[in-house]
């Protein structure tokens, strides 16, 4: 595929403009916005000593009649400059802040963190799509926030600054109109790309490679999955699905949990990438069988609304404080109802979580699974005995 790639720059007004109209976008695979107060600071400090900033780096993509212009590289410096001119910077802690005294103050309701999620703009995973939501001005932006979610600041932007100063960008124009092919160009050109010095972690590289087929994004990263978290010491995150199917797929075919990820001790992320390549090229593959086995002609909808509907019932959308909680609750749940196009007999909810717990605790007083879970011998252990345990409780689908 030939393809033109063009140069220029633009006044800090433009690129304000073109984030407030939307006529650019975030892909949905990129990351979140990252940088701290301290470096959109050094940003606009840079550019009022008229020093070097890296240009960013933008991408047609036609869909049908109408284009898209994606913001492939540069999003943390396009956001620094859109949040230094509205004086604003997402406050993370007083956001968790509400949201613990939210919880506390409905704690008999189910839905709280729902409902909380409406009123707060989720700064803890957030990019400025968040605020061009609200509107196309600074003061339908500033009008529309919720009083504690943002911190104001004031770094002297003025109109001077913004007419005067500019940004450099390269724009790549991909020479067809296929779909498919743009998406492979892009996410190759995502992945190459080093974001101003923020490696990228595992799974945000890993989700650019969603872009290679829009029909299984829901299936690579469900939004259920972001009702399952891990909550550390000092961090949280959300379940790691594409890690669960990866997995099981191995399992699946032949029930051998011990051959599962071998060869791939030190390099398990690789192992997940695999796995998306072979459920996007539909063939079959020696290290996961055949993904239109499992899900025909790709669709996966039904049966992922059944794990959703079952996760709910069985009481595990919530907190872990440890991936062996979290994968011994998920990895048999998954199987039989994705896998095994089986039913969890619901009414026997308190017998499972029993057995699940009791194995959670036998874990953890092995001091060996305790301190190293991912350790391959201790992951094939949970995957395999999970599944056993589930595995007394399935019916079959009527």
């Amino acid at each position: 595929m030939e393809n033109r790639v063009y140069y220029g720059e633009y006044s800090l007004r433009h690129w304000i403009d073109l984030v407030l109209k939307q006529n650019i976008v975030l892909p949905d695979y990129q990351r979140y916005f990252v940088w701290n107060e301290k470096k959109v600071e050094t940003l606009i400090e840079t550019f009022k000593k008229k020093q070097f900033v890296p240009p960013v780096t933008i991408g047609a993509f036609k869909i049908g009649d109408s284009n898209e212009n994606l913001l492939l590289d540069g999003q943390q410096r396009i956001t620094s400059i859109l949040l230094a001119y509205l004086g604003l910077y997402p406050d993370a802690a007083n956001y968790k802040l509400k949201l613990d005294s939210f919880a506390n103050d409905n704690d008999d309701d189910d839905d709280n963190e729902d409902i909380s999620d409406v009123i707060y703009d989720n700064v803890l995973e957030w990019n400025f799509k968040s605020l061009v939501k609200k509107g196309t001005s600074k003061v339908d932006i500033l009008s529309n926030i919720q009083h504690g979610n943002y911190k104001h600041t004031n770094l002297s932007i003025t109109d001077e600054f913004l007419d005067n100063h500019f940004l450099g960008f390269s724009y790549l124009v991909p020479q067809t109109s296929d779909e498919q092919t743009q998406q492979k160009y892009y996410s190759s050109v995502f992945r190459n790309i080093n974001i101003q010095g923020e490696t990228l972690l595992p799974q945000e590289s890993r989700a650019s490679l969603y872009f290679l087929d829009q029909e299984l994004v829901g299936l690579f990263n469900p939004d259920f999955s972001k009702k399952i978290r891990i909550k550390l010491v000092s961090s949280e995150s959300k379940s790691d699905f594409i890690r669960y199917l990866a997995l099981l797929s191995q399992y699946h075919i032949d029930g051998d949990s011990w051959k599962i990820a071998r060869g791939y001790k030190q390099k398990m992320e690789k192992l997940y990438e695999e796995y998306i390549f072979s459920a996007i090229n539909g063939g079959t593959s020696d290290i996961f069988g055949t993904f239109l086995s499992v899900f025909p002609n790709k669709e996966y909808k039904a049966q992922l609304d059944k794990l959703e509907n079952t996760l709910a019932e069985m009481d595990l959308f919530k907190k872990y404080t440890s991936i062996i909680e979290l994968d011994t609750y998920l990895f048999g749940i998954i199987y039989y109802i994705l896998f095994e196009k089986k039913n969890i007999d619901i009414s026997e909810k308190d017998n499972i979580t029993s057995k699940l717990e009791d194995k959670i605790a036998n874990y953890k007083l092995d001091s060996s699974h305790l301190k190293s879970p991912n350790n391959l011998g201790n992951l094939r252990r949970r995957i395999s005995e999970s599944i056993a345990i589930y595995g007394e409780y399935t019916v079959h689908e009527s």
